[in-house]
């Protein structure tokens, strides 16, 4: 019988699958290896018909191979399949779990990230793993240092610019072994430094590259960085029907709780990628706090905002608003235009 759908449980080394016929018969359920089920799947499946898979490790990768093939690719957020999930969790039942999943008409699916978008989001990944090592090196510095009695102003200059004093300070009470020791932790910063700075060089040249990250840096608080992520997790914008439903997957709009028709809105819901999420209020902030006395449309909006609310509210408000124009550039293909920015909810 043809199979019209097939659940893939990916894994390291071996796949689980589970396919329906036409009438939603399972016909093909089987374990392969993870060298073998990609020839196995051509061969039992006829081009055009759906492949489901949880958006996790490889399934970016597979999506494309399958997709090269002719078959038609869904992923979906394992936190959807879960509920199809019939009695104890197994291979097994998690890809009967992700066929089914994958044929309710409300399925809401991930859009197939592109090679070059899985790069730039490698690259913000290390680079913000690098960031939180550097951070945590500053904080044993400072705490090491501290037990000698030597204290440096706050932010990670002022650590940068002591520590050649207090390894050269020949009378602040630092032994030889200590000293060496604090110039080694000082020589692994200065490496943390320049694997950070080149990061950056290279997330300039992409930013500077792409149009899409060009029209992006036109909004309000984005530069290389901001746009840069946005481009990786937006890629043409057709994972999202609009604005709002990006916004929502940054975690960026009210929390609901909701019963006996009384609606209570909490705060931000804090879901989807938190990353993304932090250098968004970072750059909302930014441009918060330099409105000035400009007198465009979009710093009226944010003055009149901060007459009503608190600060850290219309940061976060700010930057509802530049994810729900980002997705409006990303899927239009149109520069930003200022007086639809202030109009724009």
């Amino acid at each position: 019988m043809e199979i019209i759908r097939v659940g893939v449980d990916l894994a390291k080394n071996v796949f689980q699958v589970h396919g329906v016929d036409a009438r939603e018969r399972p016909v093909w359920e089987r374990q392969l290896r993870r060298g073998e089920w990609l020839r196995a799947v051509c061969e039992r499946l006829a081009p055009g018909a759906e492949v489901g898979m949880e958006a996790c490790a490889g399934s970016h990768h597979w999506a494309r191979e399958l997709k090269a093939r002719g078959y038609r690719v869904k992923l979906m957020a394992p936190q959807f399949v879960k509920p199809y999930v019939k009695s104890n969790k197994t291979d097994r039942n998690d890809a009967a779990a992700i066929c089914e999943a994958m044929s309710r008409p409300s399925m809401r699916f991930v859009e197939i990230k592109s090679v070059e978008q899985q790069d730039i989001q490698a690259i913000h990944r290390v680079r913000s793993e690098l960031m939180k090592r550097r951070t945590s090196q500053v904080n044993q510095i400072r705490g090491l240092a501290g037990e000698f009695g030597l204290v440096a102003p706050q932010r990670i200059g002022s650590l940068r610019r002591a520590l050649p004093e207090w390894l050269e300070e020949a009378e602040n009470g630092l032994s030889d072994r200590f000293r060496r020791l604090l110039a080694g932790l000082a020589e692994d910063l200065r490496h943390l430094d320049e694997r950070i700075t080149e990061l950056d060089k290279e997330i300039a040249v992409i930013a500077k590259a792409s149009p899409a990250a060009q029209r992006l840096m036109q909004l309000r608080g984005v530069g290389p960085l901001i746009a840069t992520a946005l481009v990786a997790a937006l890629g043409s914008g057709e994972g999202f029907r609009r604005g709002r439903d990006f916004s929502v997957s940054v975690g960026l709009t009210p929390k609901q709780y909701s019963s006996g028709g009384k609606d209570r809105l909490l705060g931000i819901s804090k879901r989807g990628d938190a990353y993304l999420r932090k250098i968004l209020v970072h750059g909302a902030r930014a441009a918060v706090r330099t409105v000035g006395c400009k007198d465009d449309p979009q710093s009226q909006w944010i003055r009149t905002l901060l007459t009503r609310k608190h600060t850290n509210v219309v940061v976060v408000a700010l930057a509802n608003k530049t994810a729900r124009m980002a997705w409006a550039l990303m899927r239009y293909e149109v520069d930003y235009d200022p007086h639809l920015a202030a109009k724009a909810s």
